[in-house]
């Protein structure tokens, strides 16, 4: 039994020596992504893809819209059937409209996750490399949620991976 409680306390006595030996940092990934290059053409390019759709959604409104003003005036004097035929047109156009909306939001999505993904995974490499090298063992994300993480008992690593990467 003074066996098994001696072997405890060695365990626990080792257990706590390996942990103040350990190295914990952490980084800042928002602050290294602004910096990249490729953060800066891939959000320029995300940029002028939404001009673009913005511009072509602007340009099918005010085609809808002289449609719909011309058919406000004339449409006292319009038969039936024209009449319920342009509504339908008008109705079809402001259908379109909408769907070319969500097409265009859901397709810059899919441009900024696929931009953002290469770029985030160039950034975990880096980071990867910066705990191997600098024997860590954990390196924790500034922004992740996490409630607490002491600046003073880690090491902020965001310089190192910014260096690793080739940014200032």
């Amino acid at each position: 039994m003074k066996k098994l409680i001696i072997c405890a306390i060695c365990a626990i006595c080792g257990f706590t020596t390996a942990n103040a030996q350990a190295k914990f940092g952490h980084v800042n990934t928002q602050e290294i992504i602004q910096a990249m290059p490729e953060y800066t053409a891939a959000k320029t390019e995300i940029d002028k893809l939404q001009e673009q759709y913005e511009a072509d959604l602007k340009s099918m409104q005010d085609e809808l819209q002289k449609k719909a003003e011309a058919f406000d005036k004339e449409q006292e004097t319009l038969p039936e059937n024209i009449k319920q035929r342009r509504q339908t047109e008008l109705q079809e156009m402001y259908q379109k409209i909408q769907q070319s909306y969500q097409d265009n939001q859901q397709a810059l999505q899919k441009a900024s996750q696929e931009k953002m993904q290469a770029i985030t995974a160039k950034v975990l490499d880096a980071i990867k490399a910066i705990g191997q090298t600098g024997q860590f063992v954990i390196i924790n994300e500034v922004n992740s949620g996490i409630p607490y993480i002491s600046t003073t008992l880690s090491t902020d690593v965001t310089a190192q991976v910014k260096a690793k990467l080739g940014l200032k």
